[in-house]
């Protein structure tokens, strides 16, 4: 996992250029996600970066497809948890850390400012009506997928973030009282690994998230060497019993 904690940290600076924030962050925002206790909270413990990997005898588009329907259906439920909290009146416009708004851009391209509670809705009624179309995600044998389909996808996880970096902004002190916070923290480290092993989000529209990626991904970095180190120990606390035991037998049958 060292590998992919190194690419993980690296992968902002490296690819990172000097650039302007969407708009001016908020000095006295509070990001509770980022405090300790919450960083370290989570439902699994697995290697991401090879769970995410592509195993050599699947098809890169399955792949894809399996993931992003995944992905939608926990999303679409964690929102589902906090959604009685998110309303126009506690969510006039669709935000994010660092003072981002996010617009719904109509097909025609122009853009409109709605209440996070209508944005979401309109992303996840986007993301339904395309995974369901069978000319885009197949399910019968023989069909195949269209050529636009990372395109597509990339779509998809681009309205994905916006609803989980809404719920880490507005709601994630409701998901602490409503105990779901170790699995919003499991299923976006999950996410953000994916996307990047791929490349399906653009640097740019993940910034924002920056310092959470990173921390997250540093957690479990740093839980998994305590795990090594603890398993290390034991071992080493077996063995040195087992070699007392073989002094002692051969104690007894020398007497």
């Amino acid at each position: 996992m060292t590998t992919g904690i190194f690419f993980v940290l690296n992968f902002w600076k490296g690819k990172r250029k000097e650039k302007d924030s969407p708009t001016p962050p908020a000095s006295d925002e509070q990001r509770q996600y980022l405090e300790e206790d919450c960083i370290k909270e989570r439902i699994t413990e697995a290697d991401l970066f090879k769970l995410v990997c592509l195993p050599p005898s699947l098809d890169y588009n399955e792949w894809l497809a399996t993931h992003t329907i995944s992905f939608f259906d926990h999303v679409n439920l964690m929102y589902g948890v906090v959604s009685e909290y998110c309303t126009p009146e506690t969510c006039p416009a669709m935000t994010a850390p660092g003072n981002v708004q996010y617009f719904w851009h109509d097909d025609k391209g122009k853009k409109y400012k709605y209440p996070a509670s209508q944005y979401i809705d309109y992303v996840m009624s986007f993301i339904q009506k395309t995974i369901t179309d069978e000319t885009v995600f197949p399910t019968k044998f023989g069909e195949v997928f269209p050529s636009s389909f990372e395109t597509i996808v990339k779509k998809i996880h681009k309205c994905l973030f916006h609803v989980l970096a809404h719920i880490f902004h507005a709601h994630y002190k409701e998901a602490i009282q409503l105990g779901i916070h170790g699995h919003i923290n499991s299923l976006f480290t999950h996410f953000m690994v994916f996307n990047m092993n791929f490349e399906l989000l653009e640097e740019k529209d993940t910034d924002i998230m920056q310092d959470l990626v990173q921390a997250l991904i540093k957690s479990l970095q740093d839980h998994s060497n305590k795990l090594k180190q603890e398993i290390e120990e034991q071992n080493n606390k077996n063995s040195q019993d087992d070699n007392m035991e073989n002094k002692e037998n051969k104690e007894n049958r020398s007497s």
